[in-house]
Formats: C-alpha cells, structure tokens, sequence
C-alpha cells in the first residue's frame, strides 16, 4: 500500500512541474532577413526550413513556424512566425510576435 501511495505521490508531482511544447524551434534571430515584395519561397525555406504549418489567408498560400512552451510554474515561451506568399512565390506580408523581449 505504501509503494502505491509513493508512486502515486510522485506520479503527482512530475504532472505538476512539467511542461508542454507545441511546434518546433526556428532562427528568431533570423526574422529580419526576410524583405516583403523580395524574399522568396526558397530563401524563407533556406533559413527557417520546413514550416511547421501551412494554409492559406485570402486566397495567399502563408507558412506558420511556431514554438510555444507552457509550464504549470515558471514562464511560458510563445514565438511565432507567419509568413505570406503572392502567387509567384515571393513574401507579400509576413509578422513575427513573441514573449520574449529580446526576439524582438
């Protein structure tokens, strides 16, 4: 009985502290490199490398690269890159946000 008690004390207790990540990391570093109306699909894809998730808005094709990490204590990390692309492949409009003052 006590060993269960432990187990399930510790069991607990990992759950509480432990954290949760959504996506991936990518170069936030790297984010003013790209140039609306001249960066292309390829160049975006050279730097930051495969999106983590693609649509479309308004008819454009965009690129979401995404890093969120939540902990039930301590800070959370939320960065994220969306980029659009106009019918020839080229970055028509992207934004970049994050929780962390130095991304920016």
């Amino acid at each position: 009985m006590r060993r269960h008690v432990i187990t399930a004390t510790a069991l607990a207790l990992a759950i509480l502290s432990g954290c949760m990540t959504v996506g991936r990391p990518f170069p936030t570093r790297e984010v003013h490199r790209i140039e609306t109306g001249k960066t292309t699909r390829a160049e975006v894809k050279e730097v930051f490398g495969e999106p983590w998730r693609t649509g479309l808005e308004d008819g454009q094709s965009t690129w979401t690269y995404g890093y969120y990490r939540y902990t039930l204590f301590g800070e959370r990390v939320t960065r994220d890159l969306v980029v659009r692309f106009d019918g020839r492949g080229v970055v028509s409009s992207y934004s970049f946000n994050s929780s962390e003052p130095d991304d920016i």
